[in-house]
């Protein structure tokens, strides 16, 4: 709303288009979400493509792109507005039924593209029910939200909705007491200016995890070999997330460090959190985070960009929970 009136709605009480003319060009971005809920047997279906019409989340992706270049033809009062990038990303918890949806949009305009975002959350989630109704027609589109904008007369980022502990599946449930660890000489000097230590704890939240601690410490590798080694043997946890210090310049030796510290590496981790970030930056491959096992502890490095950590977080929600449970399952003698 504008001064406490819709601002589509004109001094006549007729719906009309908002005229941007006035307004400077900017560069806008918005990200949506979408969430469907169904059977654990159609969302494996749906993780795997072996639904009835075959690849469900590929078409869905292309769905939702496609939306996205046509949302003034769809939402009447919407500007038509040339398009930089689109990307619809997908993740899937086949154990709890659940297959997330996410779009960024990007233009330079005189207007935003938060309906662009959400609208192809739409036909994205809509295109996935499509694909699905001949296993269940009771699938649901449970939430399409904005979750970040940016551009414009002002920044916008959902708050987080307080997460429910992931039921048991498969593998004992086990507590996740998690450790949060911020690698940065800068932040570890100014602790109140660290961004993505408060997205860290949003992960462990949607993660149902209890954090058991928080903290900043210098890019030294003497430094987080010790404190990783505290927090699994001294502190227990079952997870620990660490942020910075992954890229290529001399300072970034956390990936050194966890090297140093597990006795397993869990490549696909990395590999899957690389790919997250692929559309989203032209340098994801100058990425060198590392996942491993100590003990029964699983390590788990992380961008220092908050925004690189929320984008990373669907892919890793259902598979953290699964592999910290395997983790702590006794093996038989």
């Amino acid at each position: 709303m504008s001064e406490g009136r819709l601002t589509h709605v004109g001094e006549d009480g007729q719906a009309r288009m908002v005229d941007v003319g006035a307004k400077q060009p900017t560069e806008r971005v918005a990200l949506a979400r979408a969430r469907l809920r169904m059977s654990a047997a159609s969302a494996l279906a749906v993780s795997q493509g072996s639904g009835p019409k075959g690849e469900v989340l590929a078409v869905a992706r292309l769905a939702g792109i496609q939306a996205a270049k046509q949302t003034s033809q769809l939402i009447p009062l919407a500007h038509p507005l040339a398009l930089t990038f689109v990307d619809v990303s997908a993740a899937v918890d086949a154990a709890e039924g659940r297959v997330e949806l996410q779009a960024e949009v990007r233009t330079f305009a005189r207007t935003g593209v938060e309906m662009e975002a959400m609208t192809a959350c739409a036909v994205a989630a809509l295109t996935v029910y499509d694909m699905v109704k001949g296993l269940e027609r009771g699938v649901a589109i449970e939430e399409i939200v904005l979750l970040e904008k940016h551009g414009g007369r002002g920044d916008y980022v959902r708050e987080p909705a307080p997460a429910s502990p992931p039921q048991a599946h498969g593998p004992t449930a086990t507590h996740l007491g998690a450790a949060l660890i911020t690698v940065s000489n800068s932040k570890s000097q100014a602790p109140e200016l660290d961004e993505s230590g408060p997205q860290l704890v949003t992960l462990a939240a949607q993660l149902g995890a209890e954090v058991l601690g928080r903290e900043a410490i210098p890019d030294d590798q003497a430094q987080i070999e010790a404190r990783l080694l505290h927090w699994c043997a001294a502190e227990g946890c079952s997870l620990i997330l660490t942020s910075g210090g992954t890229g290529v310049a001399p300072s970034d030796v956390t990936p050194e460090a966890t090297a140093a510290v597990i006795e397993r590496e869990i490549g696909g981790l990395a590999e899957a959190m690389r790919a997250a970030s692929r559309p989203h930056t032209a340098h994801w491959m100058l990425s060198r985070g590392l996942a491993g096992v100590r003990g029964s502890t699983l390590i788990v490095n992380l961008p220092g960009s908050p925004r690189s950590i929320a984008q990373i977080a669907p892919a890793l929600l259902a598979a953290l929970p699964h592999a910290v449970a395997l983790i702590g399952t006794p093996q038989p003698r």
